[in-house]
């Protein structure tokens, strides 16, 4: 009897692992069940406060229990720092992003998950910080770029935490399938962690690193010759804290940092960012 016990308790032990990486929580494996669809808005700042907000939802639909789809667009505002002008905040927004994203789960054995991932993203703010830009960038074809990904990301689901890790290939480019013209092919490597506090807290931590991998890129105004980006890189982390409602809704608040550099010395960005979430899986 007391070992058909601790048999069955470890069997519901490894359900409830495998079960919180569906709950909409923070968790960085989360995939909504089948039939089930979610909404994440989440309204941020990058690096100082009053400079740089943007406006994001994410929402997704379960097809299964493995596979997920999901659309993600926002609005954004750019500052001065970007454009180099004496633009006061809110002087220049616009259309950030457009994209659509599938996710397969690909691996499940108990705690232990994997997926795999494939993105395609109409980029609307990247080519509007040069001189070309008006004072908006609402949908100008002429100043959006696009952007192909192709992931993977796994780890380790528990009731108590989650820990997670991700690498990601993209190629962005000033057309869909523009595969020449020095167009920026990047490495993304990743870790994100969950730790429960109690049913209705729980902390979130993680940093990424993006990798420029060729030595040239394009850029709005010099698309055919490129500029010098050898070993240009990025690091940005996060660290939040998230509050249940209930099962199946969660509030979360968050500060971010970002250092980069692209040929030269690394660079911290001034000021840390903020950030603001809304999630409901139904």
């Amino acid at each position: 009897m007391k070992k058909l016990f601790l048999t069955s308790l470890l069997a519901v032990c490894a359900a409830s692992g495998a079960q919180a990486a569906n709950v909409i929580d923070g968790n960085p494996l989360y995939m909504p069940r089948a039939g089930h669809f979610y909404s994440v808005t989440d309204l941020s700042s990058h690096s100082e406060f009053t400079k740089n907000w943007a406006l994001g939802e994410e929402f997704g639909y379960g097809i299964s229990d493995k596979l997920a789809v999901e659309v993600k667009t926002g609005l954004a505002e750019e500052a001065e720092d970007f454009v180099g002008g004496d633009d006061e905040m809110f002087d220049r927004y616009g259309w950030e992003d457009l994209g659509i994203k599938a996710t397969f789960r690909a691996f499940q054995d108990g705690n232990l998950v994997a997926d795999v991932y494939g993105a395609y993203t109409a980029d609307g703010h990247l080519f509007a910080h040069s001189d070309a830009a008006d004072d908006n960038f609402w949908f100008d074809k002429d100043l959006i770029g696009y952007r192909w990904t192709a992931g993977i990301r796994g780890g380790y689901v528990s009731p108590e935490f989650t820990i997670a890790g991700h690498i990601a290939y993209e190629y962005f480019n000033g057309e869909s399938f523009n595969w020449g013209d020095y167009g920026e092919h990047s490495l993304k490597l990743g870790i994100d962690g969950q730790f429960v506090v109690d049913s209705n807290w729980n902390l979130v931590a993680g940093a990424e690193y993006t990798g420029i991998t060729n030595d040239k890129v394009a850029t709005y105004t010099d698309v055919k010759s490129g500029i010098d980006v050898k070993d240009a890189g990025v690091w940005t982390g996060y660290f939040g804290v998230n509050y249940n409602i209930d099962a199946t809704k969660f509030v979360g608040a968050y500060v971010n940092g970002r250092m980069a550099h692209a040929t030269g010395d690394w660079e911290m960005d001034d000021g840390f960012g903020f950030g603001f979430k809304f999630g409901v899986d139904f």
